[in-house]
Order: C-alpha cells, then sequence, then structure tokens
C-alpha cells in the first residue's frame, strides 16, 4: 500500500488517529466501533488570551536611531533594550472543537477485529468489523465533514463531547437537539472564558430504518440500517442562527439524497419517536424548530453519501495523484500497518509511504490558511507553541514541495495568509521600525498579523527578513505557471519600500549595514540576539530588492538595483563557513536546530555549485559545522534541504536517517517535533517528500538538475509529475548507473541541464513536445 495507510484496532492516542480534511475543517477518526470518536477541528479556532488592545506590535521606532548608534559602536547588548517592557505573550492558540461520539450499547455478542484505514486518494477513513463499516470524509466540495455507518448497531447512541484534554473548565457549554419527521439536527454552543466569541457545531443526522429519541446528552438510535451526519464548525461572536445553519445542511443533502446510494440499504426512513421535539441544555435556549425540509418520504443516506464523496473526490482525487513515487518496494512490506512499517526504518516502503503520506496531509491541511505548526489537527487544547504559524522556519518547510510536488492549493492557502495580513505588517514597519512597507511577524495565529510575541531570548520583532522568505514560494509558484500576478508586484514593491527606508546606515567599509538584525533564533557566541548584519537579513534584501526591480520600470528599478549592490557580501569565516553574521567580530554559535543564514542555498539559488562554487564550498562547510542541538524534526530536514542544493548525497541521507530512525511519526504517520513522538507537529510530515524530491529533480527558470543528491535509500525508483519553475513536468526512472528523464514542456524554453554526468548542451524545449532524456 502506497496510498494509504491501515492499522489494526482503534487509536488509543489521539495522535494516533487517522486523519481528513480540506484546509478548513479537520477530522481526527480514532476507529473504535464501540466508542466511535471524530474530533472536530477547524482552521478558525483560536482560543483569545488577553485583551487584544494589548496584542499590538510595540512603538520602538522614536528609540531605533540610538539602538544603532550603540550597536555600531560596539555596544553588543544594545538590542535588549529595544522593547516596550511586555512580558512574554503567546499568540492566540489553536484547539479542537469537540468529538463527535457514536456509541454502541453492549449487546452481549463477541466483536471480531477492527480495521481502520485512511485513503490518500479520496481522503476517506474507514472503519471496518463485521458487517458495521464507518466511513468519514471532510469534503473539498461541500465543506462538511461526513460520516456514514452502514450496520451500526441495533442500539447506538450519537452526541456531541466537548470534553477533551486541555479543555478549559469554564468554557461555556450549551446543547441543542431538534427532531423532525425526517431528520435530527444537534448543535454544541461554546463560549470562551471571559469573551463574547465563541463557536457552534451544528450536526445533521439520517438513518434509514429504526426509531430516534432524544437523550439528555444526544439522541438514541434503534433499529437503523444505516446513518449520515454532517457537520459543521461556526466560530463567531454573539449567538449563530442554528436555524439557518441547519437548513444550509438540509439544503446540501436535497442535492445528494435522492434515493440512489452505494452501500445504503435504499430503505424508507421510519420516522422518529412519533413526534417532533426540540430541547436546550446547559442554559442556552433551544432554536424554534427548523422548517421540515421538502425532502421526498424515502431517504437515503447512502445515496446522500455516494453522491457527497463524488463531488469531493472530483476535487481532492486529481489533486493527489499529481506526483507519485515508486522506489520498488517489496511488496510484502507495502503491506504492512504503518506501526510496523515505522519499525523497518530502511525500507524503501516505508519512504514512499511517509511521501505519499506527506503530500496527502499538505493537501488535506491547506486551504483557507495554510498548515499550522499541528497541520489541521489537534486533540489537545494545550497545543505546543500555541499550535501557531511559526514563519520563520516551518511554515516555509512544510510547504517546501508544494511546487514541485504540484500542490498549487497549498500555496494559494500561504497566499491567504498574507493577503489578510498585510495591513498588520505595515503596522509592524510602521510602529517598530519607522518604516513605510511591510514587516511579518515571526508566530501568527492566523488572523492578526500583528509582531507581539517577542521576549529578550528571542527578541523576533526584530526580525526584518520575514516578507520575503514568506514571498519566495508564491514566486516559485508564479514561475511554475508562467505568468506573473499583479498581486505579488505589489506585495514585493512593498517589501522593497520597507528596505529603502530601513537600510539608512553605513559601515567603515562603505557598505549598507542591516541593523538590529535577527538571525532565527539564534545568537552570535559573543554577543546578545539582535546584532548586525545576519546572513539572512542580507540575503532576504538583496533578494526582495532586486525581485522588485525586475517588476517596475525605471527609473525606480534602478533605485532598488542601486540599493541592492550596496548591501553587504557574504562573509566566511575563520573556519571556512559562511558565517552567521556578515559583521566582523561576531562568532558563530553552530549548535542550533535553524539554518537561517544558508537561505541563499535554499530555498533561494542565490548561492549553488554552478555559479558560485567558492560561495557553495563555504556554505557546504557552515552545514558540516551546524550541529542539531536538540533534534528538532524541522531542523534535520531543513539540514538535508540544503545538502540537496549542495549536491551532497552523503548528507542528505544522513538527514533523512535521523528522521526515519528517530522515532519521529505517530501511527497516523503525521509526525512529532523531537524524537519519540514527543510533541505532534506536522514539520517532517510535510516536509519529507519536498527533500526527496529535491534530492531527485531540481529546477530554477533556467536551469533542470536530475539526481543531484540521491540518498542511498533511494538507489532506483519512479517519481512522476513532477512541476518545475520553467514550464514543465519530468517523469524520472532510475537505477544504479542509469536514468530515463520524460520532460514534458507546457512552454518553449531553453534551459541548463545538468545531470550526474556534469553539465551538458543547453536543452531546447517546445511547448506540447515531449523530451526524452536518459544515461
Amino acid at each position: 500500500m502506497i496510498h494509504g495507510t491501515w492499522e489494526r484496532g482503534a487509536a488509543r492516542r489521539w495522535e494516533d488517529a487517522f486523519l481528513s480534511g480540506n484546509g478548513r475543517h479537520g477530522a481526527m477518526v480514532f476507529g473504535d466501533p464501540d466508542d466511535d470518536r471524530v474530533v472536530i477541528t477547524h482552521h478558525t479556532l483560536v482560543r483569545p488570551n488577553g485583551d487584544p488592545r494589548d496584542a499590538r506590535p510595540p512603538e520602538l521606532a522614536a528609540a531605533l536611531a540610538d539602538v544603532r548608534d550603540r550597536l555600531l559602536a560596539g555596544d553588543r547588548t544594545a538590542a535588549e533594550g529595544l522593547t516596550d517592557g511586555r512580558p512574554l505573550r503567546w499568540v492566540r492558540p489553536f484547539h479542537p472543537a469537540f468529538q463527535t461520539r457514536l456509541t454502541r450499547v453492549p449487546d452481549g455478542r463477541a466483536a471480531p477485529d477492527v480495521r481502520r484505514s485512511v485513503d490518500f486518494t479520496t481522503g476517506v477513513v474507514r472503519t471496518e468489523r463485521g458487517r458495521r463499516r464507518g466511513q468519514v470524509v471532510v469534503s473539498r466540495a461541500d465543506d462538511v465533514v461526513a460520516q456514514y455507518v452502514t450496520h451500526p448497531g441495533q442500539v447506538v447512541e450519537f452526541g456531541l463531547d466537548h470534553r477533551l484534554p486541555g479543555v478549559p473548565a469554564d468554557l461555556g457549554i450549551g446543547r441543542v437537539a431538534t427532531l423532525t419527521e425526517h431528520d435530527t439536527v444537534l448543535a454544541l454552543r461554546a463560549r470562551y472564558p471571559g469573551s463574547a466569541r465563541g463557536y457552534t457545531g451544528v450536526v445533521l443526522l439520517l438513518t434509514s430504518g429504526g426509531r430516534v429519541s432524544i437523550t439528555a446528552s444526544g439522541v438514541r438510535i434503534e433499529g437503523a440500517r444505516d446513518l449520515l451526519t454532517l457537520t459543521r464548525v461556526r466560530r463567531h461572536a454573539g449567538e449563530l442562527d442554528l436555524t439557518r445553519e441547519a437548513e444550509a445542511l438540509r439544503t446540501l443533502l436535497r442535492q445528494h439524497a435522492d434515493g440512489d446510494g452505494a452501500e445504503g440499504d435504499g430503505a424508507e426512513g421510519d420516522g422518529a419517536d412519533g413526534a417532533d421535539g426540540d430541547v436546550g441544555v446547559g442554559g442556552v435556549p433551544a432554536p424554534a424548530p427548523a422548517p421540515a425540509p421538502a425532502l421526498a418520504p424515502a431517504l437515503d443516506p447512502g445515496g446522500a453519501w455516494a453522491r457527497l464523496l463524488a463531488r469531493h473526490t472530483d476535487l481532492h482525487t486529481p489533486a493527489y495523484q499529481r506526483v507519485s513515487l515508486d522506489l520498488r518496494a517489496d511488496p510484502a512490506e507495502r503491506a504492512l500497518p504503518g506501526s510496523e512499517l515505522l519499525r523497518r526504518p530502511s525500507s524503501p516502503a516505508l519512504l514512499e509511504r511517509l511521501f505519499a503520506a506527506g503530500r496527502y496531509h499538505l493537501l488535506s491541511s491547506s486551504g483557507m490558511l495554510p498548515p499550522r505548526l499541528t497541520g489541521l489537527w489537534s486533540g489537545d487544547w494545550a497545543t505546543a507553541w500555541s499550535g501557531a504559524f511559526t514563519t520563520n522556519a516551518n511554515l516555509n518547510l512544510q510547504t517546501a514541495s508544494a511546487v514541485a510536488a504540484d500542490l498549487p492549493e497549498a500555496t494559494e492557502a500561504q497566499k491567504a495568509l498574507v493577503d489578510g495580513q498585510l495591513a498588520d505588517w505595515r503596522d509592524n514597519a510602521r510602529a517598530i521600525f519607522g518604516a513605510r512597507g511591510i514587516v511579518a511577524p515571526s508566530h501568527t495565529d492566523g488572523e492578526s498579523g500583528h509582531s507581539y510575541h517577542f521576549s529578550r531570548e528571542y527578541p523576533l520583532h526584530l526580525w526584518t527578513a520575514g516578507a520575503d522568505w514568506l514571498l519566495k514560494p508564491l514566486l516559485d509558484e508564479e514561475e511554475a505557471a508562467g505568468a506573473r500576478r499583479p498581486w505579488l508586484t505589489r506585495v514585493l514593491t512593498e517589501v522593497a519600500d520597507f528596505y529603502q527606508d530601513f537600510l539608512t546606515r553605513t559601515g567603515p567599509d562603505g557598505h549598507l549595514v542591516v541593523v538590529p538584525s535577527y538571525s532565527p533564533e539564534n545568537r552570535p557566541a559573543n554577543a546578545s540576539w539582535g546584532a548586525v548584519n545576519a546572513t539572512m537579513d542580507i540575503t532576504a534584501a538583496r533578494h526582495a530588492l532586486l525581485a522588485a526591480a525586475a517588476r517596475v520600470p525605471d527609473p525606480r528599478a534602478a533605485r532598488l538595483r542601486a540599493l541592492a549592490e550596496r548591501l553587504p557580501p557574504y562573509r566566511v569565516n575563520d573556519d571556512g563557513a559562511l558565517a552567521e553574521w556578515a559583521w566582523p567580530g561576531l562568532d558563530d554559535r553552530y549548535d542550533h536546530r535553524h539554518l537561517s543564514h544558508l537561505y541563499a542555498v535554499w530555498p533561494l539559488e542565490e548561492i549553488n555549485p554552478y555559479d558560485t562554487p567558492a560561495l557553495a564550498r563555504a556554505a557546504a562547510r557552515a552545514l558540516e559545522l551546524r550541529g542539531s542541538e536538540n533534534e528538532s524534526a524541522h531542523g534535520h530536514l531543513h539540514h538535508g534541504l540544503i545538502a540537496a542544493r549542495l549536491r551532497d548525497a552523503a548528507r542528505v541521507q544522513g538527514s533523512l536517517g535521523r528522521v526515519l530512525s528517530g522515532d519521529y511519526f505517530h501511527d497516523s504517520l503525521m509526525s512529532a517535533h523531537y524524537p519519540g513522538r514527543d510533541v505532534y507537529n506536522a514539520d517532517a510530515a510535510h516536509a519529507l517528500p519536498a527533500l526527496l524530491i529535491e534530492a531527485l529533480v531540481q529546477s530554477t527558470p533556467e536551469r533542470l538538475v536530475l539526481l543531484p543528491a540521491p540518498p542511498a535509500a533511494c538507489p532506483a525508483g519512479r517519481l512522476t509529475g513532477v512541476r518545475t519553475r520553467f514550464g514543465a513536468r519530468v517523469d524520472l526512472t532510475w537505477a544504479p548507473g542509469t536514468y530515463t528523464a520524460v520532460v514534458h514542456p507546457t512552454r518553449t524554453v531553453r534551459v541548463e541541464l545538468r545531470t550526474p554526468e556534469g553539465a551538458s548542451d543547453p536543452l531546447d524545449l517546445r511547448a506540447g513536445r515531449k523530451r526524452v532524456l536518459s544515461a
């Protein structure tokens, strides 16, 4: 099994629950037929954590000149005072909504074994035991969590349960159940402590056969042959119109439930307990009964499910199938459950499955926003690092495969995040630096883009490279698509505006100085965190200015290029390594998880073995000296991505091997931040496909590189559908000493070709005419 995974038995931990998602809603499926739990999540669910007026960028512009003077005069702790004195404040934490529970009332019969699985090609999570089959999918077409169960049991109870780990004791909860002739509506309202904001989950339940009655905790279902639930979550202030929300689900059901279901029994529903009714629980009044839907009397949950699933798979399946990896694994190993395969870290079947799972989870968590640190999922309110978007490394690592692995859904989601926060980014530039333009935060909850999460040890508000860094995947996507976006031009010019106002100081050598400057999340060995000329800041400034200059007319373009030329060169330290700070006297601190100073190698290609061999050697030396600090998964994968750009196959294999052998993956094939499955985190899961692709196929708008750094774990195989930045797709087949690459160009272009044999003649590609390259 490449395009899915399975397990014997239900998940005992929420981290092992199988996942489905549509980039808005998420579902975590435990797969226990006796207590069928599905944790529901939504990208918008972030808990208030204080007065919103405190979540503003600090007003520091007036103090900036003095701090700059002191830093340039040699005061290496001067930037520690560039703060408004507030204590560290985390961004609003991401949290789950609730879990749906379908509980079987024991009947004394022995139960067969359980098999649970997730199909990456459809996004459907299945639970099977005997005749009972449960299926869950989060629809991309209809934005609803759908659960369809056949033969659920003679007597089952269904309800919504907010009691998840870490839930606030004073979370205000109200429940509503409404029974009509044709369906049942359940709702759970939650209000955050001390806030007018909250969220509501609304569930529409349809059964065929049997009787439904309201209970204190939900509903009781007797004798149903199958059932279907549709769930949505809304975050809101004040009250939500439950009648309207229920009718929206009924409208959706009318589109699908016409009696031609695939797996349903097609029998007429027997109604409920004889009369309509509604009940309010927990102090929240029940809404007026919704109008009876204009549905045919013979309702078929199976028919509705089949049509809803078809609409979803029309969107999900083609996206998932665009790219695939086959490493010629042993069929017997491919058939293993994921938990057993994870115990075979050298198995090609494990790499195949993790590659597939990584693309599936990235697609499933990308939509209205890109993936958080936890993707789109969490079963605990106490999510590490607030379950936020950490933008100074993690987010771009998670979306690193989006262009090459042909998931523009992920880059569109990253664009949505940026676009929704530009006003706040302008506030950051003005308040902190007294500048025009935009400055991105290091942490965001997905709504606010203000920089307010900082401390002495983590002066994240001093990071100025963020806007350029976050726009890099969008530039790659634009190049691959072959058409410039006016929106991106406007945003890049705002980045350039910032640098024109910010870069005002000059050093003794006549070059501009970036001051204050911060290299996430490190500091020089002999200075404080806020320093001078962090290499990442220099790289970002140069790239942003030149990228903007390429899109605007003269004389503005000329001014931007001139400013970029005045930036300082990179510095090679006494160890022969590319220094993390290009300022004399600042020493490197090598044992750190971040590799921000190698931004020019990856994801940029300013430094590469072909055009800048001396700097590439210095970058390779910096990578050689870099420690892994606390073994964070993102550090290992970032290390590997840079090594792939430097054509270092052994180092790629080392990074990959540490992640595969370090017990970083849960049974769900979602990853952890630390070894031993410590801290649920999507970095490794989402970044691993990018590392494998970069090791096998690389591209720029002018270059194609085949097999630059194939790791020993991938001696042979086939990688299909890789999308290049010069407008082509590549299918690569390789084995020791041989390869065949089929290039399918969508536009006419000439590119440089690099193969394991070295440089070759330029490759002239004609749109619509494939080229076969082999050795």
